[in-house]
């Protein structure tokens, strides 16, 4: 049950560069829910862009953390979680059009199912596809070598070859998955205070990309369950800053997710399995960009 006078829902926001993004974001988030309020929390990661005066003159209700750089993705989360005080927390990205019915369902799903530990809904881009991100397995060799080579593409409803999108799963289902995407995680915090380290539930090593899936493998390491609900529906209106600097983007985000291998998979630290992803995974960038720039695309798909 929520403590009286504390939020019912923490709603954490990073934003950079996102004075474009935010309005819709926040228009799009209710004061209140069943069973308690909400508050909002904004960390802008772009110091001195103006956006802190504006949300304060236009969103009054919302706080904002202007820290003097960028902290990265993991720890301006954690900034924002460490002075928010919900029952339960929702990690949402600023490019994110949700909408009552959807936290409603997730949150009531979180306190009367204590085995979850975080869940998200179904992802759709601007043109109504789901975003594939937003339900992921932890991806083997064989799914990596998969994803990248396009053979998930060609084969989306065979398991053996879409363990990291799972493609072969409903969209509208409901399902234990491996990993969610970090533009929404929602969780208890109860959950989040177990897997944190030292008041940080994402690991801060990760500048921007890998924290949502380390974050995943904690929690369910930890022995709860990650949860991908596809019968509510939320907008996430993502790769817009990204197309800006396609290569960079890209590199970093499997960069990113070596070190999470490297982190979760290789704790004795063996020279052997360090040059095995390290290896695995210079080469899935290699040919995902190879084939991203053969098709015209401008979208990153790490793996």
């Amino acid at each position: 049950m929520s403590i009286p006078d504390l939020p019912l829902l923490s709603i954490i926001i990073v934003a950079y560069r996102s004075r474009d993004e935010l309005p819709a974001c926040l228009k799009s988030l209710p004061a209140t829910l069943p069973g308690g309020r909400v508050e909002v929390c904004v960390v802008n990661n772009s110091p001195g862009d103006g956006v802190a005066a504006w949300l304060a003159a236009e969103f009054p209700a919302v706080r904002v953390i202007e820290p003097p750089a960028n902290l990265g993705f993991g720890r301006a989360n954690n900034a924002g979680y460490r002075v928010t005080t919900g029952e339960c927390v929702l990690f949402l990205n600023p490019d994110t059009v949700v909408n009552e019915a959807a936290l409603a369902h997730c949150v009531r799903r979180v306190r009367t199912e204590p085995t979850i530990g975080l869940i998200s809904p179904r992802l759709e881009l601007a043109d109504g596809s789901m975003d594939l991100a937003c339900r992921r397995g932890i991806p083997t060799l064989w799914d990596g070598f998969c994803r990248a080579s396009g053979l998930a593409a060609a084969f989306p409803r065979t398991p053996l070859c879409a363990g990291y999108n799972l493609t072969y799963l409903a969209d509208d289902g409901t399902w234990d998955v491996g990993a969610i995407n970090g533009a929404f995680m929602l969780g208890r915090r109860a959950v989040l205070d177990r897997v944190a380290n030292d008041g940080a539930v994402f690991d801060e090593r990760f500048f921007m990309y890998g924290d949502d899936l380390d974050l995943c493998i904690r929690v369910a390491r930890a022995g709860w369950r990650v949860v991908y609900d596809g019968s509510q529906r939320i907008t996430h209106l993502k790769g817009l800053s990204v197309a800006r600097d396609y290569d960079r983007m890209a590199a970093a985000i499997f960069d990113a997710n070596r070190d999470v291998y490297l982190k979760h998979f290789n704790p004795r630290g063996s020279a052997f399995v360090r040059w095995k992803y390290t290896t695995a995974f210079a080469l899935w960038k290699k040919i995902a960009l190879w084939r991203a720039r053969r098709r015209g695309l401008r979208r990153v798909r790490p793996l």
